[in-house]
């Protein structure tokens, strides 16, 4: 049976009191007790990128050890956990205000058990059909579903002063985990880590021994400790809770479709290339081992974002989106003109380069574009509802800027499905890639635009 601790607004692990723009319950208990769910929530989420991406790597070794799919087939198994991830997204985006962000982390990181297991055991059997491939790659989308959940959780424990950096530091750890699992994974299918119990090796064309199943394997541990940290140490906050049709308010906000687009333009575009620069690196340059190399670009991009997120808070993260956008319109250009000069000497790495200036632009604008929403909402409850005053403005404000944040990320992460899968289009239709950039940097021109028009010129909507 809980207990209520009075003084401390708490029952069990529910707040029930909780003020974080209140300067003085800040300072004595609120920055503690929001340090504390931050940094359970950050490996957990980390985890979960690690399990959601996991096939970008596979893919690219299951050919040598047996499994005879052809280049379309493979960015299938690399596009699918982003089309599943980001379907799940949208309805993970309402369940912390409905189940609680304690419950909810705590079976979200659990259920990522499932893939990982899942993975270890098929890829062991060349025999496996392509289809129970394709329901694991489906599976692995619970990890890209946990996103929208822990970032909406997240955001309801931090004072609109610091939301910009709290956010960033729980996305972009967070998607630390997809450079942490195309370091990791290289290397743990090398060596036999789990004895006997992980299974016999298999034999690559080349003569080498590989423990494919460990890239599954390898995750089990730690998604049993971090699920159990999540139960006992998060807290859940009893003036977040909302009903569904309390927080399908946003379907009717303009600026939580706008926001879709641009965060689409950078996490999309972030968690695409993370999908898909391996495979994309391995068929335009077969010569150059680049799987040791491509784990740096997800890096640069998870730990931009941790880095970034003051600089909106500071700025404006209108401002720093729109010149974002600018850098990575830039940054294709040059990936174009490499792949244009492929066969030349040293192309690989100016292409290398080129992806490395473009993870680092998403990471920022992943930053900037979520420390707008709580900016953006501030203005907009106070406009289309004048009769909020008070706490009961900043609940309102809080709980529409929650549940946008988790929404736009729920369809900016289609992007892990449609970016490999345009590769895919683009090589069967034109031989190469090109055609999909071009597309992209298109798509970019018009971000910058919508940001500009919104959010940054002097006589802007909703400045920010």
């Amino acid at each position: 049976m809980s207990t209520t601790d009075q003084t401390g607004g708490r029952q069990g692990h529910t707040l029930t009191d909780w003020r974080p723009d209140d300067p003085e319950f800040w300072k004595s208990s609120g920055h503690r007790i929001a340090s504390k769910n931050l940094w359970i929530s950050i490996p957990c989420l980390l985890l979960a990128f690690s399990v959601w991406l996991v096939w970008s790597v596979v893919v690219a070794k299951l050919p040598s050890i047996g499994f005879a799919y052809n280049t379309n087939q493979l960015f299938w198994l690399a596009a699918l956990p982003g089309l599943s991830g980001a379907t799940l997204r949208i309805f993970y985006s309402f369940m912390v205000p409905i189940f609680g962000g304690r419950l909810w982390t705590a079976l979200s990181t659990a259920s990522l058990l499932i893939p990982a297991v899942g993975i270890g055991f098929a890829v062991q059997n060349p025999d496996t059909p392509y289809v129970l491939f394709l329901a694991l790659a489906l599976l692995c989308g619970l990890g890209g579903g946990n996103f929208a959940s822990s970032m909406a959780n997240i955001s309801f424990f931090y004072p609109k002063s610091e939301k910009g950096h709290a956010l960033a530091m729980n996305a972009g750890l967070g998607n630390a985990g997809v450079s942490v699992m195309q370091f990791v994974v290289p290397l743990v299918i090398t060596a036999g880590v789990f004895g006997a119990m992980g299974g016999e090796p298999q034999t690559a064309a080349d003569g080498t021994k590989l423990w494919l199943q460990n890239a599954g394997f390898v995750w089990v541990p730690f998604l049993l400790i971090t699920s159990i940290a999540a139960w006992f140490g998060m807290d859940n906050i009893e003036s977040a809770r909302a009903s569904f049709k309390e927080q399908s308010i946003i379907f009717k906000r303009k600026h939580n479709w706008i926001m879709c687009v641009l965060y689409t333009g950078t996490f999309g575009s972030f968690i695409g290339y993370s999908a898909g620069f391996p495979l994309l690196a391995k068929t335009q340059f077969p010569d150059v081992n680049s799987l040791q190399f491509v784990f740096l670009g997800p890096l640069i991009g998870a730990l931009s974002r941790a880095a970034t997120g003051w600089v909106s808070d500071k700025y404006g993260g209108g401002r720093v989106t729109f010149w974002t956008f600018l850098v990575m319109i830039l940054a294709v250009a040059g990936v174009l003109f490499f792949l244009g000069i492929k066969e030349t000497p040293g192309a690989f790495w100016g292409f290398f380069a080129m992806f490395m200036v473009l993870f680092f632009a998403t990471g920022v604008g992943n930053a900037s574009t979520f420390q707008m929403i709580p900016m953006i909402m501030g203005q907009e409850v106070g406009r289309l509802m004048p009769e909020l005053q008070g706490t009961d403005f900043q609940r309102q404000a809080d709980r529409e800027s929650a549940a946008i944040i988790a929404f736009t990320s729920a369809i900016a992460a289609y992007g892990a499905f449609f970016i490999p899968k345009a590769y895919g289009t683009s090589i069967t239709l034109s031989g190469g890639p090109e055609l999909a950039l071009w597309v992209f940097m298109t798509f970019y021109v018009i971000c910058v635009v919508i940001t500009w028009f919104y959010y940054t010129r002097r006589s802007a909507p909703v400045p920010c």
